[in-house]
C-alpha cells in the first residue's frame, strides 16, 4: 500500500474519489495502489452498491446483509465496518434500544437469521447465505420464497448485488492480509456520514 506522499499523480487522483467523509482512505481502498485503475472501478461498485439514493431497501437491513455475507466468508475487515454501520442505523430506527441490535448480531454470528428475522427479510438473507456459500447451486427457484414475501425483483438485486460486491471485497481483503490498523471504524456511529467505509 503506498502513503499520499509517495503517491503518483495517477494514483493521487484515484486516492482522491477514494476518500471518506474524513478525508482518510480505508485499507480496503488503498491496497489497489499499485493498480489505481481498480480502486476507481471499487469506488464506483461499492456506492452504486450500498450508496445509490434509488435502492429501496432500507439502508439498515442493506449493512445486515453485508454484515452477514461477510461473517460468512470470515472477514473480520468487512464485518467490523458494516455491523458497526448496521447497529447505529438499527439503534436509530429502534429508539436506541440495544435489545433489537444484539438480537441480530447474535443471529447473525450463529448463523441462524430465523432467531431475529421473519417474513422478507428472513427470505432475503436465506438467499443470501446460499449464494454466498454455493453460488454453483443456485436455481432459478431460489427467487421464489422472496418473490412470494412480496420482495420485488428490483430488491432482488439489490440483495443479490450487496453478495456479489461483500462476496469480491471480502476475497480481495482476506487474500492480501488486509487489516482494520490505521483504520476508522464505523464511519456512521462517528461521525453522522453516510458510512462510506467498505
Amino acid at each position: 500500500m503506498v502513503g499520499d506522499d509517495d503517491a503518483s499523480a495517477d494514483l493521487k487522483e484515484a486516492l482522491s474519489e477514494a476518500r471518506t467523509p474524513h478525508g482518510t482512505v480505508d485499507n480496503v481502498m488503498r491496497v489497489h495502489s499499485l493498480r489505481p485503475s481498480t480502486m476507481r472501478g471499487h469506488v464506483l461498485l461499492y456506492r452504486a452498491v450500498l450508496h445509490d439514493d434509488k435502492n429501496t431497501l432500507p439502508a439498515w437491513f442493506q449493512e445486515t446483509i453485508a454484515s452477514y455475507v461477510s461473517l460468512l466468508n470470515n472477514c473480520t475487515y468487512s464485518f467490523s465496518n458494516h455491523w458497526a454501520n448496521a447497529r447505529h442505523l438499527i439503534l436509530e430506527k429502534d429508539g436506541s434500544d440495544s435489545a433489537l441490535a444484539d438480537r441480530i448480531e447474535m443471529a447473525l454470528k450463529t448463523d441462524a437469521p430465523e432467531t431475529a428475522f421473519d417474513g422478507p427479510q428472513l427470505a432475503m438473507l436465506t438467499y443470501a447465505r446460499k449464494l454466498t456459500l454455493t453460488p454453483g447451486s443456485m436455481e432459478k427457484s431460489d427467487l421464489d420464497p422472496m418473490r412470494a414475501q412480496g420482495v420485488d425483483d428490483g430488491e432482488i438485486l439489490e440483495v443479490n448485488q450487496v453478495v456479489g460486491y461483500f462476496s469480491y471485497v471480502n476475497r480481495l481483503l482476506n487474500g492480501l492480509g488486509v487489516t482494520l490498523e490505521g483504520d476508522i471504524v464505523g464511519y456512521y456511529a462517528e461521525s453522522g456520514a453516510t458510512g462510506d467505509t467498505v
